[in-house]
């Protein structure tokens, strides 16, 4: 079957297609820079909110990630059993649980400093580039988040019925 250059479902046109290989290669090429540090990439991702802003709760850590908790949670056990962060209920609120890094999860911070730079250099893009983009998938994201929430927002008001 040819297709035209101009066919909405070639995927080639479609916009979802880049985001999702580029985030495929991204995570592969983390993957030996992690390993030192005995982390997967959703891991790093979680210790990153850890060591900018610890004790959080799940649902700060899901909101941060977009993750839902069904998500979440097995890879909080999965750390918390690699002894690289706790998980305790708030004692001002024993239906939150708050996540913190642990002392071994503390001393990772140091081993990670060099990843950000080890993988600017590993994908030959410049300061300013490497901004920009980051910058453009950052007001993408924001977009596509606002989207989701004005349909659950939608989904139990006057517009859905």
């Amino acid at each position: 079957m040819a297709e035209s250059s101009d066919d909405p479902l070639r995927l080639a046109n479609q916009v979802c297609f880049p985001l999702y290989a580029a985030t495929n290669l991204l995570q592969r090429l983390y993957r030996p820079l992690l390993a030192p540090l005995g982390l997967t990439y959703s891991q790093y991702l979680v210790m990153l909110i850890l060591w900018e802003r610890a004790p959080v709760t799940v649902g700060e850590i899901g909101s941060c990630l977009h993750l839902d908790n069904g998500t979440l949670t097995p890879l909080l056990k999965r750390m918390e059993r690699g002894g690289f962060i706790t998980r305790s209920r708030d004692p001002r609120d024993e239906r939150r649980v708050l996540v913190a890094p642990t002392p071994q999860g503390l001393e990772l911070r140091t081993q990670a400093l060099r990843i950000p730079e080890d993988l600017a250099q590993r994908i030959a893009l410049g300061t300013g580039e490497i901004d920009t983009l980051r910058n453009s998938v950052v007001s993408l994201v924001h977009h596509l988040a606002d989207d989701l929430d004005r349909g659950k927002e939608g989904s139990g008001g006057a517009e859905a019925r």
